[in-house]
């Protein structure tokens, strides 16, 4: 350890610059985002644009001269100066004025280069070569001659079938180079040079919802890399992605591992991460595979490179648990105890150990003694001082192998992000090494014996994720879908669905009117699935008396006691979420992880109200006032409220209503879509099962051109909330303010021209995928889907082929089956209303791509999703409902133009930004009155409490569903101010001390 910090000090290089600059200073962030963006910005005024707001507020003054590596001064000098220089301050007033006036005589073009270059030298530390050729030329004159090599073929994972082509040739290509330059006796066994592979580079669609497409169509690609590898006599590993991919990584090496035309070559290999808990089941599992073939695989021990990605995965998705340690000293003994696994099986295993941490070296010493033979690994650009230090001490001859990313400064990028972010983090044994403020015993400490001495085992700052929100409330939970065991219930709770007869119908008092009924299709084959009896007029009046009967009664109910029927009505949800999520599916035409996903909105909705509750309602609230007098404000229920819900969130927007006007103390006459009545019935059948009075909340389905004018017109009511289009909003609204009696607040959340920017700084990539994601998913049928993309014109030429090559690889069909990405629109009716949108569009636009309509589409409602360029937003007057995305190109300089088209249409429900600079977001969000602005990301999914959802204008009223001023709205506030003085005098006051 001392050696290996001794080395480092005198070395300096990538290293120490970034412990100089590690994660924890605003500086080491601002260099990570210009990594993550500069050179892949195609023009040059987003790149002085970039260099602004990412230098002028950053200290780098402070950094010089605390390092003494030259590398790290020389860097920080031209970082400082460079800032002061795109600053521009009025006054020099010290001593680099003569070199700071020269470099602003030049300009911004020498920043900028100076900028581009300086990032190009931090991201050559991190790859070996542009090209094979150049990596296996510059290994040979960098690396000791025993070195050997995996190279990596940098690259993010595949969104199109173009990309995945581009991959695999270059696999073969390498494979193919390394053939030509290896020599003989380096060929033949697990320690041969070779390649390491990414399963979610060949192939669009690598996850687990695509398996039988997947294994189907990645098999033989995989396959044949495996045999021209093992005829070559090299390696290939094939590396470790994120959790919810192993499985299907499993599956796919066991398949290529068995095939005959492998013979008993042992140099397919498998890497393993330990921070993830399965690990040790994993090599028990390659454990058998290998015995049961008669040959050893090369497994390589990592320890993981997207732990942060898998821990806000499982916080989005609501699992029971993270799949991986919350805890680095957790995953540290997690490797031992795997090492251990590796070499007590030396008849089935090559151990590989890839780490650049010294105790973790030290341990696999030890643990070595007498176990046969293993390698250690190491990233190209890290760990140098370490290796050096092993490969010079002439008692630890121990093979070393390099891990060497071959590609061009694009693909670098994400690949460097993702080093830097594990190495420069403070707990990184690279960066604490560097720290001589660290001592070597805490870095050399046991990980048993770390553990040992925490409280509990489990991160404190790393709740798990049903505990997400502290005591306030409970997270809701989802399902993995990864799991078989999971996708077994969901396969059988969609089955029972189809053999019930489901039936909806008036709900007065918790009693069901018979009736004349209709039948309810599925939209996805038109099959009947159930019926409803509609409400006939009469309904009204009696479902309004049998609410004004619960008056009183229900008046009386404290607001805790109102809470704790929230929290019981959130956990029949909870219990019943297969049997809600089957019957949306198919009702509503949802796909299984949106009605999944929609049946944990209405759980948080319940609970999230119920805290709400137990903050605002419970105690009145004390006002201040004079002496003597007491002053007093509760929060009350207005009385009754008419709730009407659509039919694109059937579960979450119809229990969300509801939810906000019981929890504030309110009855409830609610009105379903009348495409949707079946999904609803079951909810107050949930509702009712929870202890919720039956005379408080009335079900009335039917159309709401039957409905609508008896119920909005009755003097009985004392509030609407209304979730649709904007013209019937209107209609609503009209009708309210004629009407005699008290006037009553409209809760409206209505429709969007929701509009995505990106700028040419943007991630094309992750661009790409939230798009995709925010236009298509449900069909587009949500109220927050991107309908209109403006893309800054000289990013359009690599978004535009990348998307409509995303499209193609959308799947649309049976939504109850996992792999439909694009299910059916709610009805035939939707599917013309979008045909004659499509129709114009063909003619006053140009499109760029439509997803094929095939056979099985045709006895369903499906609409294909359509992708259209068009010249202005004045030509969509109005929003469009279903799976279509309008593409409008931009000039860098006409931003503002952009923002004025948006701001004259009138809506202001979602935004996204795509752009990594921080001044471009501010502005555009200063400058749009939007509801929900999204950045970076999809702008689809609003989390209750996390993204209140609701807009403004034409989008709706608010205040925002899920959030802290919701219940306001459906409450009435009451003040009573008591004299204590009135009899005898102010005892309080006279009884003060002196």
């Amino acid at each position: 350890m001392l050696a290996v910090r001794r080395e480092q000090a005198a070395r300096g290089g990538i290293e120490a610059f970034m412990h100089e600059y590690d994660l924890s200073s605003d500086e080491g962030v601002v260099l990570m985002c210009l990594a993550e963006a500069l050179l892949r910005i195609p023009d040059s005024d987003t790149v002085d644009r970039l260099i602004r707001d990412k230098l002028t507020h950053a200290n780098w003054k402070g950094h010089l001269g605390q390092s003494h590596s030259l590398f790290v001064n020389a860097s920080t000098w031209g970082l400082m100066l460079t800032g002061r220089l795109v600053k521009l301050p009025e006054s020099l007033g010290d001593a680099q004025a003569t070199l700071y006036a020269l470099a602003k005589r030049s300009g911004e073009p020498l920043v900028r280069t100076a900028i581009k270059q300086g990032m190009r030298i931090i991201a050559q530390q991190f790859v070996l070569g542009r090209s094979i050729e150049e990596a296996v030329e510059r290994g040979r004159n960098h690396y000791p001659p025993n070195y050997r090599y995996s190279f990596d073929m940098l690259g993010e994972a595949a969104l199109t079938q173009a990309d995945a082509d581009r991959y695999f040739s270059a696999y073969k290509n390498a494979i193919s180079l390394l053939d030509q330059q290896t020599p003989a006796d380096s060929r033949g066994n697990a320690a041969a040079d070779g390649v390491s592979v990414k399963l979610s580079a060949l192939h669009p669609r690598y996850e687990f919802n695509q398996r039988s497409r997947v294994i189907r169509e990645l098999t033989p690609r995989l396959t044949e890399l495996a045999v021209q590898a093992s005829q070559a006599g090299l390696t290939l590993t094939v590396d470790a992605e994120e959790a919810d991919r192993l499985n299907l990584s499993l599956e796919l090496f066991s398949a290529v591992y068995r095939d005959d035309r492998l013979g008993d070559w042992e140099g397919f290999g498998l890497a393993v991460q330990a921070y993830q808990k399965r690990a040790p089941a994993v090599i028990e599992w390659l454990q058998t595979l290998a015995r049961d073939a008669g040959r050893r695989i090369p497994v390589r021990l990592t320890k993981g490179a997207y732990w942060d990605s898998e821990i806000k995965r499982a916080q989005q998705l609501g699992l029971k648990d993270y799949p991986v340690f919350t805890r680095k000293s957790a995953t540290d003994l997690s490797y031992l105890v795997c090492a251990q696994q590796l070499f007590a099986a030396g008849d089935c295993f090559y151990p590989q150990f890839a780490s650049h941490n010294a105790h973790t070296i030290a341990s696999l010493q030890i643990m070595a003694e007498g176990e046969g033979e293993y390698e250690l690994q190491r990233l190209h650009g890290m760990g140098d001082a370490l290796f050096d230090c092993i490969t010079e001490d002439e008692a630890f001859q121990v093979p070393c192998r390099l891990y060497a990313p071959v590609g061009n400064h694009e693909a670098l990028l994400p690949y460097l992000v993702r080093r830097l972010l594990e190495n420069g983090a403070n707990s990184s044994f690279v960066n604490r090494i560097e720290d001589e403020a660290v001592s070597l015993d805490s870095i050399i400490a046991d990980p048993l014996e770390k553990l040992e001495g925490y409280e509990q085992i489990r991160h404190p700052a790393i709740p798990i994720p049903p505990a997400l929100y502290g005591a306030e409330r409970e997270n809701s939970l989802g399902l993995n879908l990864d799991n078989t065991h999971v996708r077994r219930d969901v396969n059988h709770a969609l089955e029972v669905c189809q053999t019930v007869n489901w039936q909806a119908m008036p709900l007065i008092a918790g009693r069901g009117l018979e009736g004349e009924t209709r039948d309810i299709f599925n939209p996805a084959d038109q099959s009947v699935i159930g019926s409803v009896v509609e409400s006939p007029p009469a309904c009204v009046e009696q479902a309004m008396k049998a609410a004004e009967s619960a008056a009183e009664s229900w008046e009386r109910v404290a607001p805790l006691q109102r809470a704790a029927l929230l929290d019981r009505a959130a956990e029949q949800l909870q219990t019943n979420q297969l049997e809600l999520a089957a019957l949306s599916i198919q009702e509503g035409g949802r796909t299984i992880p949106d009605a999944l996903s929609e049946v944990r909105e209405a759980i948080d909705f319940f609970r999230y109200y119920a805290a709400q509750l137990r903050r605002e309602f419970a105690q009145p609230r004390i006002l201040p006032g004079p002496t003597g007098e007491e002053n007093r404000m509760s929060l009350h229920g207005r009385g009754l409220f008419v709730c009407i819900s659509p039919w694109n969130f059937p579960i979450a927007i119809f229990s969300g209503q509801i939810a906000a006007a019981l929890a504030a103390g309110n009855r409830v006459v609610a009105k379903p879509a009348s495409q949707t009545p079946l999904t609803a019935m079951r909810i107050v059948e949930l509702l009712h099962a929870a202890d919720f009075p039956q005379e408080v909340v009335q079900l009335l389905p039917g159309r709401g051109a039957d409905l609508g004018a008896l119920l909005l017109n009755d003097p009985r009511i004392a509030g609407v909330a209304f979730t649709g289009s904007t013209e019937t909003a209107r209609q609503i609204n009209q009708v309210l303010a004629n009407r005699p009696g008290p006037i009553v607040p409209l809760i409206a959340e209505t429709g969007g021209q929701n509009a995505m920017i990106v700028d040419s700084s943007a991630l094309p990539e992750q661009t790409v995928s939230d798009v995709i994601q925010s236009a298509f998913s449900s069909a587009g049928q949500r109220c927050s889907a991107l309908r209109v993309l403006f893309l800054q014109e000289e990013i359009a030429p690599r978004i535009l082929p990348m998307l409509s090559g995303a499209m193609e690889e959308l799947t649309m069909g049976d939504p109850s089956r996992l792999s439909t990405d694009v299910g059916p629109v709610i009805d035939h009716q939707a599917c013309k209303v979008l045909q004659s949108h499509v129709n114009r569009m063909d003619i006053e636009g140009h499109r760029l791509y439509a997803l094929p309509l095939a056979a099985e589409h045709q006895q369903g409602s499906f609409f294909a999703p359509h992708l259209y360029e068009i010249d202005a937003l004045s030509q969509l007057p109005q929003e469009v409902f279903g799976p279509i995305l309008h593409v409008i190109r931009y000039p860098a300089d006409s931003l503002d133009q952009v923002l004025a088209s948006i701001r004259q249409t009138g809506y202001g429900l979602t935004l996204g930004i795509q752009s990594r600079i921080d001044e471009t977001v501010r502005y555009i969000q200063q400058q749009l009155p939007i509801g929900n602005t999204y950045v970076n990301r999809n702008m689809i999914g609003a989390v209750v409490g996390v993204q209140p959802f609701g807009g403004e204008g034409l989008s709706g009223t608010g205040p925002k569903a899920g959030g802290p001023y919701t219940l306001f709205r459906y409450s009435t506030e009451r003040s009573i101010t008591v004299n204590t003085a009135a009899v005898g005098g102010n005892a309080r006051l006279l009884s003060l001390d002196d």
